[in-house]
């Protein structure tokens, strides 16, 4: 459900309070009790501060009172940092008081098992009946330096001080907070926002996310995720974020419960729950890295607002070996290298001495030593030719003799001259510090300032790429009946009457239907296959009741008994047996879907026939999704260098693939009540103008 109006003025309630009450305040600044009314006045709150100990009068210069109920006003904001059944009775307080928001630091609850769960719903409930929000349990606390209303407790603030900046950080954890945080200011940048949502009984990353997008000065906002309970307010926070052009970078760990109980088809365990996140933060915009230290490492680039428009790169090193360790590094990127016009060139020539190179990359050679204006001559020159996208510049040594101090002066002219991404790889610190003093992105080595550009410029083209519109929801009616399967006969019927491009087929109850129907085929000019249908025999061809290339009407009928008998003795539901056109395809591909409890309906498309789950070569994407979107996923599968044909052989039509998997999608989201997962497999797939075609399908009710 969207958050609305009252759920965002509750959620500034916690943000930018007027007050906070802490219940169980301490004198002590080393204790939870005592550390945030440190942290507020040192850091200019400018709302009141209300500590509540009734074994103290004073509390660090404020007036202590007994009780909430002693308070002269309703705080908008409640601190709670007392533990086991006191917090219970403080929250419950706290709702009939009418406090809006309330913050608990104490464990001991959801993540302790069932009995600390129900006490978690116990003080929801409450906190709903009043209008209350909680964060947490178990959490770290909320902190805005914007505007110093510091609940929460973390050393970090006192070991790497605080200054106001334009990050915000939300994560489910708080010592993941306190760490991004403290590897942003160890790299110089002042963060706004640090909130944990803990157990996140109630408010969770998703609306602490959307809250701060809201934050004109927030222009970079980091997430640390071990589960995704509301995806719904996510993509919210998503698509304002992308509204006013402000990046999300989320680190997700972990798994959740929801995806582990994942459906029994194949589809299930291939669109796993991380492969689901994966396809949804795609789709909404978010860039995924492995860890904290990977959000730190690109801040500063992003931060620098460079939005790139393309991915061609140029390299630029006073090495050689740094040149071709640079082409190394972008072609580990995919960013391809910048082809340089024979203009650029012939002016790097004029300038450059005979023996350095002109072509990308472009080594200035050791004359740099000599004539330290090289830098400032060449870097304008190549920033005019429209085929350069991005910059990297290697120096892997430099000290007597090198002005690096004007080499990091006219790299930082050339960057603000030409608007485009500058990154700087150079180990000696002496080096490095110079580059960072003009305020140029620099890095230790070429392979993390070159990840850093490619990070930027694809997430760059993922916040860009024009969003989907949902297509108008089909009428899906299933087949009557409590089976969980729906039998290859219904499931092919089914996806047919649903723009799915399916094998023509008749189902056959008698040996004369199958004479006839292996003439209809015949007639149509098609060779024709047989298979036993039934729910309880998924996988036909192991009983060996599958037959290509079925000869003759005479053939079919005795088939047709042959494959009766078999399935009676195989006590197994008969439920017809199939005569199928015979279709051909250059390749076997699957594409399924899979209803996720928490994402919702996903595609899963890849390689397939008997091996599907062993090589596990697929793609997850999440619906409504253009074909355009799918062929750009079929693309990095490792069975991606065959489509285009190898050895002579003509491109596949993965065009009508990427199309048939859209039909899929759009079915998937119109059932999705209905269906658990349906596996379409082998999908076969023709040459260029041939299309594609489901042969075998397996349709599981929801």
């Amino acid at each position: 459900m969207p958050t609305g109006k009252h759920d965002m003025d509750l959620l500034e309630s916690a943000l930018n309070p007027r007050s906070v009450a802490v219940i169980g305040a301490s004198e002590n600044i080393h204790k939870i009790g005592g550390r945030p009314i440190l942290y507020m006045q040192r850091h200019g709150y400018k709302g009141k501060i209300y500590p509540i100990n009734p074994s103290r009068d004073e509390i660090q210069g404020h007036k202590s009172y007994a009780s909430l109920s002693a308070l002269p006003e309703v705080p908008d904001l409640a601190l709670i940092v007392v533990g086991g059944d006191k917090t219970v009775a403080a929250v419950e307080e706290c709702a009939e008081r009418g406090v809006k928001s309330a913050v608990i630091i104490a464990s001991g609850f959801g993540e302790t098992g069932a009995a600390g769960k129900e006490l978690e719903q116990h003080m929801l409930a409450k906190a709903r009946a009043s209008g209350m929000r909680l964060y947490g349990p178990n959490t770290q606390g909320l902190a805005n330096f914007g505007t110093g209303a510091i609940a929460g407790f973390s050393t970090m603030f006192i070991e790497v001080p605080p200054q106001d900046g334009p990050v915000a950080i939300v994560s489910q954890s708080g010592g993941m907070s306190s760490m991004i945080y403290g590897l942003l200011r160890g790299h110089g940048i002042g963060v706004r926002h640090v909130h944990a949502t803990g157990n996140e009984a109630d408010v969770t990353v998703g609306e602490m996310a959307l809250a701060v997008a809201h934050d004109p000065d927030v222009k970079l906002l980091l997430l640390y995720l071990e589960s995704i309970s509301k995806p719904e307010i996510l993509a919210q926070a998503a698509e304002y974020a992308r509204s006013r052009d402000l990046p999300i970078v989320a680190v997700k760990a972990g798994r959740t419960a929801g995806g582990q109980r994942a459906a029994s088809s194949h589809t299930g365990s291939l669109a796993n729950e991380d492969r689901t996140v994966d396809a949804f933060f795609r789709q909404h915009g978010i860039w995924r890295v492995r860890d904290p230290h990977e959000q730190a490492r690109a801040a500063q680039a992003y931060l620098k607002g460079w939005r790139p428009e393309g991915k061609r790169l140029v390299v630029i090193s006073n090495s050689g070996a740094s040149c071709v360790m640079g082409a190394d590094a972008a072609d580990d990127e995919k960013l391809p290298m910048a082809e340089l016009a024979q203009r650029t060139q012939d002016a790097l020539a004029a300038k450059l001495p005979g023996f350095a190179t002109t072509q990308n990359p472009i080594d200035i050679t050791a004359a740099l030593l000599s004539n330290s204006g090289l830098f400032g001559d060449v870097l304008p020159e190549v920033a005019k030719d429209p085929a350069a996208d991005l910059f990297f510049i290697n120096i892997p040594v430099a000290g007597a003799g090198y002005d690096v101090e004007r080499f990091a002066r006219d790299a930082a002219a050339f960057e603000k001259a030409a608007g485009k991404p500058v990154a700087v790889a150079a180990w000696q610190e002496s080096v490095a510090s110079a580059f960072r003093a003009h305020g140029i992105a620099t890095f230790p080595n070429e392979g993390d300032a070159i990840g850093v550009l490619a990070q930027v410029a694809n997430h760059t083209a993922l916040m860009r790429r024009p969003r989907v519109a949902a297509p108008a929801a089909l009428t899906v009616e299933l087949p009557p009946g409590n089976d969980q399967f729906l039998n290859e006969a219904q499931s092919l019927a089914l996806l047919g009457q649903h723009g799915v491009p399916v094998v023509p087929m008749h189902l056959c109850q008698s040996a004369d239907e199958a004479r006839r129907a292996y003439e209809r085929i015949r007639e149509g000019g098609h060779r024709v296959v047989m298979k036993a249908c039934s729910r309880d025999i998924p996988h036909k061809s192991e009983h060996g009741l599958v037959a290509l290339d079925v000869a003759s009407a005479d053939a079919a009928s005795a088939l047709f008994e042959q494959f009766w008998n078999k399935m009676d003795a195989l006590k197994a539901a008969r439920d017809g047996v199939i005569v199928a056109a015979m279709h051909r395809g250059r390749h076997e591909f699957m594409v399924g879907a899979h209803v996720d409890p928490v994402f919702g309906p996903v595609v899963v498309v890849g390689d397939g026939g008997k091996y599907t789950e062993a090589l596990n070569d697929c793609v997850v994407l999440m619906p409504p999704f253009s074909a355009a979107e799918v062929q750009a996923a079929l693309r990095t599968l490792r069975i991606a260098p065959l489509f285009d044909g190898v050895r002579g052989e003509p491109p596949m039509d993965i065009a009508a693939l990427s199309e048939l998997a859209v039909a899929v999608g759009q079915f998937a989201m119109s059932a999705k009540d209905r269906i658990a997962s349906l596996d379409l497999n082998p999908v076969l797939v023709g040459s260029v103008g041939e299309g594609a075609m489901v042969v075998d399908a397996l349709v599981e009710r929801s």
